[in-house]
């Protein structure tokens, strides 16, 4: 859905009660304020005040089904962000569970959802990207597209720039939409930007910004811890927990 189908059908009672609580949610995260700070990341501020992210919402975090549709749903933005937006993320909504998960088992679910994705990805693994998530230009992909999947979840009780309270929640970017903005970390312009988002990170939660935020392709950097940053280093993986491969199709892939 684009973002004013998305509010009409909320508006309208048309959605299940827990989509409407991610929306609410997220609009207080994005647009609002903390400690007197707006939202850290301003290209999202701006993107949401916009209209531009598109939507979807799932039902199930582990569901075969569910999960394969979502595959489907990123396919199918993957052929119509840029046509509608310059700016347009994909924004997931997780139906939340019916008891509370740790911050263990927000981990193991996030790598169970990308892993799945992988294993039923159409399209080979890009061959500019490397398969061993060590590597600092690993990056996930899906239908031949590198992106940035980044997520928001209830354990983090500090960075509330990453916390939401109704459950999983999972914003993919292609790489392509930071070149096509002139963002990445090998630009001036990207520099700037991450200077000025992670002062704000600072000044929104709290704290200082985590230490593995990094840059793609720097060495020492590591894409894959930020995707869901630990809160708890104890229960966050030592090491990606996704295994890559490029062998393609995958006929032996089976959901767990």
């Amino acid at each position: 859905m684009d973002q004013e189908t998305l509010d009409q059908r909320v508006r309208n009672g048309d959605t299940p009660e827990w989509v409407a609580d991610h929306w609410a949610s997220f609009q207080e995260g994005l647009l609002g304020e903390r400690n007197e700070s707006p939202f850290p990341c301003y290209f999202g501020v701006e993107s949401v005040q916009q209209g531009e992210p598109l939507y979807t919402a799932v039902p199930s975090m582990s569901d075969a089904d569910a999960l394969l549709t979502l595959r489907d749903r990123i396919l199918e933005y993957l052929d119509v962000y840029q046509d509608h937006s310059d700016r347009a993320s994909m924004v997931t909504f997780f139906k939340p569970p019916e008891a509370p998960l740790s911050e263990r088992e927000y981990h193991e679910t996030l790598w169970h959802i990308l892993q799945t994705l992988h294993l039923h990805d159409p399209e080979p693994w890009p061959e500019d990207i490397p398969t061993d998530p060590d590597d600092p230009h690993w990056e996930f992909s899906l239908g031949g597209e590198p992106m940035f999947p980044t997520c928001r979840a209830p354990f983090y009780d500090q960075r509330k720039s990453r916390y939401c309270p109704i459950g999983l929640e999972i914003t993919f970017q292609p790489r392509a939409l930071f070149e096509n903005l002139g963002v990445t970390a090998d630009t001036d312009a990207g520099q700037r930007a991450r200077e000025v988002i992670q002062d704000r990170i600072e000044e929104y939660d709290g704290v200082c910004p985590h230490a593995d935020i990094g840059d793609w392709g720097v060495e020492g950097d590591r894409e894959w811890h930020q995707y869901m940053l630990s809160s708890d280093d104890e229960q966050a993986p030592d090491e990606c927990p996704m295994t890559v491969t490029r062998a393609h199709p995958k006929p032996a892939a089976r959901l767990p």
